[in-house]
């Protein structure tokens, strides 16, 4: 079988590429917070959320409550959770309040308060994973839930949820029903797109095959197709005889190939497929 190749990237430059990710994203977040969400007043949760209320309530520059906010809560953090976070959760921490400051004169994209909640849930979305993709964070009420997390034994998901749900029951009170329900409809966005960048939109297939050629068939998977196959014992539900499946993972466009040979070598195989969502390993991502 061909040896695929694997690219090489040395620490510097993944480093490199790691701060890009941070600050890149964190710009993409601040930059949707100031033309779609603040200007809408949709306080969808987070830091940026309660900036969103005191600038409503008080006048505050967002920037000013995101920086009062999260370099305490980073600091929170180092000292309650130990030294976990790290220089780019500092950075993210750092940078997105002074990009939210220095574009917080851009006219808004759009003052329909729907298209605000879905199109700044998309750019807090797809600036957050790629800030993820840095293997950092941009602190605020992550850092929170994980405090209170580790103090009360709460779930990590529960703790997230009640700060968030806090913030959006008090933008309720402070502006009106229908700006909360417009902020969990960017919530929702928001979670969704981070899944998409964090995952992306290259699906691969995972295949099981059961069938009377397993040999054929595996060595078929081997060299037409050039990906790996995975051999696992079983035994039949009603037989109890041995049956074998063969586990392979292939891209979208190897699967109609996959089908054939195996329709080819043995009509009467039993094959379940199924999405892979994410692949790491030879032939596949590498992180």
């Amino acid at each position: 079988m061909r040896k695929r190749k694997e690219k090489t990237v040395s620490p510097a430059i993944e480093a490199a590429l790691e701060y890009g990710y941070v600050l890149a994203g964190a710009a993409i977040v601040a930059v949707a917070f100031n033309v779609f969400l603040l200007p809408n007043r949709i306080a969808s949760g987070g830091v940026s959320g309660i900036s969103t209320i005191m600038h409503a309530l008080f006048g505050i520059e967002p920037a000013y409550v995101q920086w009062a906010l999260n370099v305490p809560l980073f600091i929170a953090g180092v000292v309650l959770l130990g030294r976990q976070f790290g220089v780019k959760t500092f950075v993210g921490t750092v940078f997105l309040p002074l990009v939210v400051y220095l574009t917080k004169e851009m006219e808004p994209a759009t003052t329909n308060p729907l298209l605000g909640a879905i199109f700044g849930g998309i750019g807090v979305g797809l600036g957050l994973g790629i800030v993820f993709r840095g293997r950092a964070s941009t602190g605020g009420t992550d850092l929170a839930a994980q405090i209170i997390h580790k103090y009360t034994g709460l779930s990590l998901g529960m703790c997230v949820i009640l700060i968030d749900g806090l913030i959006v029951l008090t933008a309720a009170f402070v502006f009106d029903i229908e700006r909360a329900l417009y902020a969990l409809i960017a919530l929702y966005v928001t979670s969704k797109t981070i899944d998409l960048v964090q995952v992306g939109l290259g699906y691969s297939k995972i295949a099981l095959i059961i069938t009377k050629e397993e040999e054929k068939v595996r060595r078929a998977i081997l060299h037409e197709i050039d990906r790996g196959v995975t051999r696992l014992p079983a035994y039949g539900g009603y037989t109890q005889h041995e049956r074998p499946v063969l586990m392979c993972v292939v891209a979208q466009s190897e699967f109609t190939k996959l089908k054939q040979i195996v329709r080819t070598i043995d009509p009467t195989a039993f094959v379940v497929v199924a999405n892979a969502a994410e692949v790491l390993g030879e032939g596949f991502q590498r992180t």
